[in-house]
């Protein structure tokens, strides 16, 4: 399979696959990269299916880690803004694969454009709620958080004030593309009533994996996502 390595507007990417006049944008989640083993399982299966697929690295991820540049969603939401605008102007035919917190960004990102089709793997659907969760989990207050602006959690991920601000003011309230979703029954980060909300709100397919974790990366979960990608790509 073709690979071709790319900078756009200093976001480093990957081409996979030949020039086609169908292009899926690949979206990868939290402590991944552009070429993970799920991105990698997902090229093969839409380059076989005659798509071309560009991945990239998220702020502190992949080839990124070094840069200064923090994964906040206002910061996501300008690279995969940045990434939507270099896609069209090499396809008019554009669909979006995108795990965890990718999809996030993409439902903010993508809202109001057109596109053909959307997989999402292990969404991360409403973002407030598992912030609001993070901050309940370290008993962290609104007024703390206000205060110090960041604050680190035993986990290693970091509360921000700001994230916090946007997440709250910019609501997912459309979401009108064709959208396929696989979802684990052991998913600790979106609880199932979100998923089954989000899918009944938007008329989606949903696919859930017995058991499966919301990380997709034992033997068996990868092979239950290749065959979720040959009968929905």
């Amino acid at each position: 399979m073709i690979k071709i390595s790319l900078t756009i507007e200093g976001i480093p990417a990957i081409l996979w696959g030949e020039a086609s006049e169908r292009l899926f944008i690949a979206i990868h989640g939290n402590m991944s990269s552009k070429d993970d083993d799920a991105i990698v399982i997902f090229a093969q299966e839409a380059v076989d299916k005659g798509y071309q697929v560009l991945s990239f690295d998220l702020p502190e991820h992949g080839d990124r880690k070094d840069e200064d540049y923090k994964c906040k969603v206002q910061n996501c939401v300008s690279d995969l803004t940045a990434i939507m605008i270099y896609a069209q102007t090499i396809s008019s035919n554009i669909s979006l694969f995108a795990c965890s917190m990718g999809a996030y960004f993409s439902l903010l990102a993508y809202r109001d454009l057109p596109l053909e089709h959307c997989l999402f793997l292990s969404p991360i659907l409403n973002m407030e709620r598992i912030i609001n969760n993070m901050m309940t989990w370290f008993n962290v207050s609104e007024e703390k958080l206000k205060a110090e602006e960041e604050i680190e959690t035993p986990i290693g991920q970091t509360l921000y004030w700001d994230y916090y601000c946007y997440v709250k003011s910019h609501p997912i309230e459309n979401w009108d593309k064709p959208t396929a979703i696989l979802y684990g029954s052991d998913d600790n980060l979106t609880e199932v009533n979100v998923i089954y909300e989000f899918v009944k709100r938007y008329n989606c397919k949903l696919n859930v994996l017995e058991q499966g974790e919301h990380y997709f990366h034992t033997d068996e979960q990868l092979l239950y996502f290749r065959q979720w990608l040959k009968d929905n790509i």
